[in-house]
């Protein structure tokens, strides 16, 4: 009986599904804080987590049309932040822009890149984190 309650108590939990990745600090203007949370949205959907990018407060602006599509990690990559976002999308993650973000910055939905599938609240990731279900990263 003891090896069972000592199993129930330190055995394996359940692997989570999603991964759910909040940009909140991270400042499109320095475009070395963006490669991380990027590469590893993509790296988890590569294997087979569900996975959502939430930009909100400054990052808002990453999803904006124009913006991502001017920034590189590294100054001496030909690749843009938003050919980055591409290739995460790709792979299936799905970005979403904050709805205070879009107040905050004058946007609107129509403005945002067609890679983001949508405007959510704070109930939406909050809701989405308190299940349980999800592991959280946040830069």
């Amino acid at each position: 009986m003891r090896g069972n309650l000592a199993f129930k108590l330190c055995g394996e939990l359940p692997l989570s599904k999603k991964l759910i990745i909040i940009m909140a600090n991270t400042d499109p203007r320095n475009g070395e804080e963006l490669g991380a949370p990027i590469f590893q949205a993509s790296v988890a959907a590569a294997m087979g987590y569900e996975v959502e990018v939430i930009c909100t407060s400054t990052a808002a602006k990453l999803l904006k049309k124009g913006v991502a599509e001017t920034l590189k990690v590294k100054s001496i990559d030909t690749r843009t932040v938003y050919d980055f976002i591409k290739e995460a999308h790709g792979a299936g993650v799905k970005f979403f822009c904050c709805s205070p973000g879009l107040d905050l910055f004058g946007m609107h939905k129509e403005d945002l890149i067609p890679e983001c599938a949508g405007v959510v609240g704070a109930a939406h990731f909050i809701e989405e984190i308190m299940t349980g279900e999800s592991k959280v990263l946040t830069y």
